[in-house]
């Protein structure tokens, strides 16, 4: 059950942070969506103390938010760089 919570939690997260940020081009969303959600798993994971499988925690849950915030922030700076590095 905590995987699954961790990975619509983590895609709902990945949106909104591509909205926030305003990295909306189309290119973009799916990859913070993939991002959000790798960053809320395994930042879940970290703080539901190894277990995802036997439920969720209350601390693991705005870790995985902040995991999945973190990860779309570098995210967007590396593809900023990347883009200026292109001109």
């Amino acid at each position: 059950m905590g995987l699954i919570f961790f990975l619509a939690g983590g895609a709902v997260l990945g949106w909104l942070a591509a909205i926030v940020l305003r990295v909306e081009d189309g290119r973009g969303i799916m990859a913070n969506v993939a991002a959000g959600t790798v960053g809320a798993v395994i930042s879940g994971v970290i703080g539901n103390r190894g277990s995802i499988l036997s439920g969720i925690s209350g601390i693991s849950i705005p870790i995985a938010a902040g995991g999945a915030l973190v990860l779309i922030g570098a995210l967007a700076l590396f593809r900023n760089r990347f883009d200026e590095h292109q001109r």
